[in-house]
């Protein structure tokens, strides 16, 4: 099968990516704007085809997909033995295809290697000015760096009484302000080795605001709110970088004698 590097697919500035990933899937419904550009990671694009769902690309070492491997422009095969999950690669492909914005479904429950391995994955995403969102069991997983997430009014009544929760992935996070939420932050200084900001609740037609001035926050709240408006305190420079097609030597298996 003929491996692309990048799909024959005209460059969509400020679109929103999909990606369908390989996990779990619980029942949670799908946003797709029209103007997407979908990717099917592996497995995801069995859960694609369940849906009736055209995937715009196509990746990975398709080691976990049961139906066909499509003969199309946007496949790209990739060798089993590599750096980058097979997630990562898809961001990459919608990174590349200028969506900055990324909608992930099946990236949660299942093995929890690959739950901690996607949250981290959002963190790269944040650190370079881009925002993902990992649609759970009722529960959206997002990253922000530098920046603010803001919920309005009836966002927060949909959700209320729901868990938001607020983590530093960064050693250290500053300026944490949680506004709107049952207990609340004021330019705090949270660390990822304390624990400050689980399960906090958003109030009834309270708008919620989670800012941090300095540093990533992984950031957990109810489906019912809807996604918050992201906003961003400067710009943000670099990209997910190229697609991964072998191991890096600092992982290399030592040849045997």
């Amino acid at each position: 099968m003929e491996s692309k590097q990048q799909p024959d697919t005209a460059r969509r500035v400020d679109t929103t990516c999909v990606v369908f990933a390989a996990g779990t899937y619980f029942d949670t419904p799908l946003s797709i704007p029209g103007d997407a550009f979908v990717v099917a990671a592996d497995g995801g694009l069995d859960h694609a085809r369940e849906l009736g769902i055209h995937a715009d690309a196509v990746i990975g070492d398709f080691d976990s997909i049961a139906g066909p491997i499509p003969e199309q422009s946007g496949t790209i095969r990739l060798p089993e033995e590599k750096d980058d999950p097979d997630l990562l690669s898809a961001l990459k492909v919608g990174w590349s295809q200028g969506a900055r914005t990324f909608y992930i479904y099946g990236a949660l429950g299942g093995r929890v290697d690959h739950s901690i391995a996607n949250i981290q994955i959002l963190a790269r995403l944040a650190a370079h000015g881009g925002i993902g969102y990992l649609f759970g069991d009722g529960t959206v997983v997002t990253a922000i760096a530098d920046g603010s997430l803001s919920f309005p009014a009836d966002a927060a009544t949909r959700g209320a009484g729901r868990m938001v929760s607020v983590f530093s992935h960064s050693d250290r996070s500053t300026n944490v302000t949680e506004q709107g939420l049952k207990y609340q932050l004021d330019h705090a200084t949270m660390l990822n080795t304390t624990i400050q900001g689980v399960s906090n609740e958003f109030l009834t037609a309270t708008p919620a605001f989670i800012s941090v001035g300095s540093g990533t926050l992984v950031v957990t709240f109810p489906i019912e709110a809807g996604l918050p408006r992201v906003e961003r305190h400067h710009a943000f420079t670099g990209d997910l970088g190229t697609l991964s097609t072998a191991v890096s030597a600092a992982l290399a298996t030592p040849r045997q004698h």
